[in-house]
């Protein structure tokens, strides 16, 4: 919460940037969307909700960390 901390109105916390971050990287990627199979392929099988949120879960700590600066 560095927002709130550093007394600048305008400012975003490391969270926010963190989650929009996600967003485009799980759009860029597909991550969390369901497999379609195209004609003469069949579809691997499709991953079981918990398993979205877990991988989900931890590309935002991924993200959150990039934005801190603290890498991997």
């Amino acid at each position: 919460m560095d927002a709130l901390t550093s007394g600048s109105l305008g400012a975003r916390s490391n969270e926010d940037i963190a989650l929009d971050l996600l967003k485009f990287v799980a759009g860029v990627t597909g991550v969390g969307k369901t497999a379609t199979g195209s004609t003469g392929f069949n579809a691997p099988t499709a991953p079981k909700p918990e398993e979205h949120v877990t991988e989900l879960l931890a590309l935002y700590g991924r993200c959150l960390k990039a934005v801190e600066g603290k890498g991997e």
